[in-house]
């Protein structure tokens, strides 16, 4: 192979290679709005309604198409809501059977609340060494840990 060649297929790589890695690491959460969603097969309102996705559901972003953005759930289901429904305010499912927040991010903090399997929380701040700083719809505030809700990324 001659070396213009070689420098063509070598850039060629590079730049997938960059594109990917941004692609791959560029995890987006947003979540429903203010008022609940119609989830859909496919970015059309003629597609098939598969759900309706409840206020302050927190979702990743998948793909955005036009005025459609595909979305993956907690459960990792794939559907298409459109764009509008979405807020880029940051909420939080409770995954784990009996969250523990913290007033700290520690294990050994004072627990201020603990929060039972699906209860949405609001991000506060992003991770830090394995904890989320969240608020509960309530008012309380502290820190759960990242395995401990869906949503923090």
């Amino acid at each position: 192979m001659n070396t213009v060649r070689k420098l063509i297929l070598l850039a060629s790589l590079s730049a997938s290679l960059s594109a990917f890695s941004a692609s791959a690491s560029a995890i987006e959460f947003k979540s429903v709005g203010g008022d609940p969603a119609i989830a859909y097969d496919a970015p059309s309102a003629k597609g098939r309604k598969v759900y309706v996705a409840p206020r302050g559901m927190p979702v990743e972003t998948v793909l955005t198409y036009g005025d459609w953005t595909k979305v993956r759930d907690s459960a990792g289901d794939l559907f298409w809501l459109e764009s509008k429904a979405l807020t880029p305010k940051r909420m939080l499912i409770v995954k784990a059977p009996n969250a523990r927040i913290h007033s700290a991010p520690d294990d050994g903090a004072a627990l201020v609340f603990s929060a039972d399997k699906g209860v949405l929380l609001e991000l506060s701040e992003p991770a830090a060494a394995g904890w989320l700083k969240v608020k509960h719809r309530d008012g309380q505030v502290g820190y759960a840990k990242v395995t401990d809700v869906w949503g923090g990324g």
